[in-house]
């Protein structure tokens, strides 16, 4: 019992210090994007976007809280992979070595899809947006006047979703490696999965067929990479159980003879 319970302890301490080192580099990151804020937010009001488009402040401080978004969002997308990793870490352990090879090359894959999918929100998705809304508007007879910070809150509304959805593929392979996931449960809740991916889009498009369908497709067939992804993983998952299998069997014989 009083080693069961020195395992808890060490458990929570190992734990505690790679939190605390992930809090450290996430200040330390934080500070690094107060710098780069500012050249961030310039280049997207410079951006084609943007033209045409008056960054009021209608408020005293909407400049200072587009200001620490971005240094925020700086922060989060510097600190994500060193995350990644000490979580890796902590779980590592209770993971066979194969598992442990596997799992950590996931780290760079998932910080590349988060970039991919801001990335063709931002350059795919959301001019074809804001052109909508402009036009809307045009045709209401109403005069656009939009605030700095209720423009940059939709441009993370919009984009910041894509980043995490799109890290379906890896996410859905993670779990089917560690065996909580294989394609027949993913082909089996389909028609559920296509339901909340139909939901996700309505609420980040606006209420028009064209750019809900630009957002819809690409989740679905998203969805159906992830269980061709499923199917590899789980593949790759037998042949190293029962490679597992074979040396365990082999070292059972040795032991005996």
């Amino acid at each position: 019992m009083e080693d069961q319970t020195q395992s808890i302890y060490d458990h929570l301490e190992e734990l505690r210090k790679r939190i605390i080192i992930t809090v450290v580099f996430l200040i330390l990151s934080f500070i690094a994007g107060l710098f780069l804020a500012k050249p961030v937010i310039v280049f997207l009001q410079h951006a084609p976007e943007a033209q045409g488009i008056p960054m009021n402040a209608f408020h005293l401080t909407d400049p200072l809280k587009v200001y620490f978004s971005f240094a925020f969002l700086i922060a989060f997308i510097m600190t994500s992979p060193l995350a990644l990793y000490q979580l890796w870490a902590f779980v590592s352990p209770g993971l066979f070595e194969n598992e442990r090879k596997v799992t950590l090359s996931y780290i760079p894959s998932v910080f590349i899809l988060f970039l991919g999918g801001i990335s063709f929100s931002y350059f795919v998705l959301f001019p074809f947006v804001i052109d909508f809304v402009g036009n809307l508007a045009e045709s209401l007879n109403i005069q656009e006047m939009y605030g700095a910070n209720q423009y940059f809150s939709f441009l993370f509304q919009l984009t910041l979703p894509f980043g995490f959805v799109f890290q379906l593929p890896v996410i859905v392979l993670f779990f089917t490696r560690l065996g909580m996931l294989n394609p027949a449960m993913l082909v089996q809740i389909r028609k559920y999965a296509y339901f909340v991916l139909l939901v996700i889009a309505g609420m980040i498009t606006p209420p028009e067929i064209i750019s809900h369908l630009m957002v819809t497709v690409p989740l679905l067939l998203l969805y159906e990479f992830s269980i061709i992804v499923s199917r590899y993983g789980y593949r790759k998952r037998l042949q190293a159980e029962a490679k597992r299998l074979l040396e365990e069997a082999q070292e059972s014989d040795k032991v005996e003879q």
